[in-house]
């Protein structure tokens, strides 16, 4: 008996992580996502940078696939919006693209598959930054309505 209620104890703690507002992504994006891994007891940070290729909006927040080329090999990772595993995302430089899927990029290396900067002026890159900070506050006051 003594077992099953500190079972329980240990289910009801909420953890609560404070984490930065993701910003406001579009494919062709070069972002760094600063993963939490945890090994065994230990937690530490661990920093994936790549390209996003594609964006999935949906009810439970959505996610983002971010693709990389590490020694030769393309790696692509998939990390939802609402996941609290995701630490931070940085956005490195907006990409200059006309396609919502950028799959094309598994089949082009080297130089081919770069992709060229989209040059945006102070104005528009403050509405971008100010847009995502007042996503997040709205999503956090919703969920401090909803408990």
């Amino acid at each position: 008996m003594a077992v099953d209620t500190k079972k329980k104890e240990v289910n009801e703690k909420k953890v609560v992580i404070k984490r930065e507002p993701i910003p406001q992504l579009a494919t062709g994006d070069n972002v760094k996502v600063s993963m939490r891994i945890i090994e065994g007891g230990k937690e530490r940070i661990q920093v994936f940078q790549g390209i996003v290729i594609k964006i999935h909006n949906a009810a439970d927040g959505g996610n983002f696939t971010v693709r990389r080329v590490a020694y030769g090999v393309g790696v692509e990772r998939t990390f939802p919006y609402a996941s609290p595993l995701v630490a931070r995302v940085e956005l490195v430089r907006h990409g200059k693209v006309r396609r919502a899927r950028l799959f094309y990029l598994r089949n082009l290396s080297g130089k081919a598959a770069r992709i060229k900067e989209k040059r945006l002026s102070k104005e528009k890159l403050a509405v971008i930054e100010t847009t995502a900070v007042d996503a997040v506050e709205d999503t956090a006051t919703a969920d401090i309505q909803a408990e």
